[in-house]
Parts: C-alpha cells; sequence; structure tokens
C-alpha cells in the first residue's frame, strides 16, 4: 500500500484541543522474547480524532489493546483522565471508553436494538432479585435503555432497521450497528479498529460523516485504518508505528509528507495480519 497524497483542507473543523482525556506514557508490550510495542507515547485530547497507521504487524491492535485494557503493558502506563486504568474491559468501559473490533462481533440472532440495548447494561444498576422479579427499577431502567438504543440506532442512520436480526444486515450496517453499541456505553472515548474495513466507497464516505458527528458530540475518536485517503482526512493528529515503534506522530500533513512513512508502506507485507498483530 501506498500513501495517497490528500487535501485536508475541507475537514470539519474540531476547534481548539480540550483537556487531556487519554494518556499513554512508554507503554511496551512483550510477548516473550517478541516486542510488540516498544516504549510508545499517546496523547489524546476532548474533541479531537486521532488515527493510528502503520504496515502490517506494526503493533497497532496490540496498542489498541493495551490502551482498551484487553492486555496489562509490560511496562508503561495508560491513564484516562489522569488515572491510571487497570487492565480490565470492564473497568474500562465503565471509565468512559469504548471499542469496536476490526472483526465484527455483534450478536447475530439478536435484534439490532438488542445489540444496542447490550451496551447500556453496563449503566444500570438493578440488582439480580429486581432483574428476576421485574420490578419497577428493572422495568424503569429497561424502558429507558430501549429509548436510548433507539435513539442511537437514529443517530447512525438505523432507525427503520431495529427489528432486524444482526446477521441479517448489510456489511456496512453492521459496521454501523458496531459503532451505535459501543456508543450505548455513554463513553467520552471511542476507539474504531478497522472501522470502513470492506466497504464501498459511499459507505466509506458515510463512516466518516458519522465520526465527524460524534467528534461534534463532545466525543474523542481514535481510529486505526488502512485507508490513508481516509485517515488523512478525518483525523488531527496521526501516529504511524513501525514495528512497535512511533516512526511519527504529528498533523496529516506532517506525517504523509514524511519520507519514512512511504518508505514503511512500500516496504511492508502484502499479508493481512491485524487479527495477529503483534
Amino acid at each position: 500500500m501506498t500513501v495517497i497524497d490528500t487535501n485536508t483542507q475541507d475537514r470539519p473543523s474540531a476547534g481548539p484541543p480540550g483537556a487531556t482525556v487519554l494518556e499513554a506514557e512508554k507503554v511496551v508490550m512483550r510477548f516473550g522474547g517478541l516486542v510488540a510495542v516498544n516504549n510508545v507515547d499517546f496523547t489524546v485530547h476532548e474533541g479531537e480524532i486521532v488515527g493510528l497507521i502503520g504496515p502490517n504487524g506494526a503493533g497497532k491492535t496490540t496498542f489498541f489493546n493495551c490502551l482498551t485494557g484487553m492486555y496489562k503493558p509490560t511496562s508503561g502506563t495508560v491513564k484516562f483522565y489522569g488515572k491510571v486504568l487497570p487492565p480490565k474491559p470492564r473497568a474500562v468501559v465503565k471509565a468512559g471508553m469504548a471499542r469496536t473490533f476490526q472483526n465484527i462481533r455483534l450478536f447475530g440472532n439478536m435484534t439490532a436494538l438488542e445489540n444496542v440495548m447490550v451496551g447500556r447494561y453496563c449503566r444500570t444498576s438493578s440488582g439480580a432479585i429486581t432483574s428476576v422479579l421485574h420490578g419497577p427499577k428493572f422495568r424503569r431502567e429497561e424502558r429507558e435503555s430501549r429509548e436510548r438504543a433507539q435513539e442511537l440506532l437514529d443517530f447512525v442512520g438505523l432507525g427503520k432497521s431495529s427489528e432486524l436480526l444482526a446477521r441479517n444486515m448489510p456489511y456496512g450496517d453492521q459496521r454501523r450497528l458496531e459503532i451505535a453499541r459501543a456508543l450505548a456505553t455513554d463513553p467520552k472515548l471511542i476507539l474504531l479498529d478497522e472501522p470502513t474495513a470492506g466497504m464501498n466507497p459511499l459507505e466509506t464516505q458515510q463512516a466518516m460523516d458519522l465520526i465527524f458527528r460524534i467528534r461534534d458530540q463532545g466525543l474523542a475518536v481514535v481510529v486505526i485504518e488502512h485507508d490513508m485517503r481516509f485517515i488523512f482526512q478525518l483525523c488531527d493528529r496521526v501516529l504511524c508505528l513501525v514495528r512497535g515503534e512511533a516512526l511519527i506522530w504529528g498533523t496529516p500533513g506532517e506525517v504523509q509528507s514524511d519520507p519514512r512513512v512511504v518508505e514503511a508502506y512500500i516496504g511492508g507485507s502484502d499479508d493481512d495480519d491485524e487479527d495477529e498483530d503483534v
């Protein structure tokens, strides 16, 4: 893959950056003798869209997993609003961070509405007895979760698909449904892993428009993506990883004009090994 020269002048303005949402300091991730991520620093501010790029095997997904509690870094720290995050995905979600995955992970036998409602359950507080007995608190929270889920389906453009089984939805709609489910957790930061993988140009543009609208709701966004045109038109800043190390960290213009980035992609593998991205 080669880096595509793009025009970043027409992208919607994010305004001045806000407070620091996420800060990774000198993150290292080792698997035995393999150093998958080596001494990487990374920051995300409120109202900012940040891209994470690199050739296959660069360590992008491994670094994502360190940020979101899937992995505990071998060394270094990950802080969310100044607090060190525990290496527990549930605790990370409750703190206000949500993510999607490169490979779609929907509940295929559940409707679109039910999939989004699953995301709401981390914000409910009904106990086991109240839930089993369908007490007033449970019924209220269930109604509120259903209403919020429908609002989010409307927001991502799937309002008329609420009763469709997830497995029967078109691929691009499944991608948007995953985003709606992540938004249902009420995050302050959402991390999207290959959100346009397998999409046609129209679906890719719709995904870009959706991410801008998410940003305009006050969320910070981090995106892993192979589509360089998409990344450079979308993001405020971009981090390029190569062999687990930060090659360059700057504006889209700075990154796409750096000859080391072009060399890294021209010399990269053509095999899509992101599922084993270490």
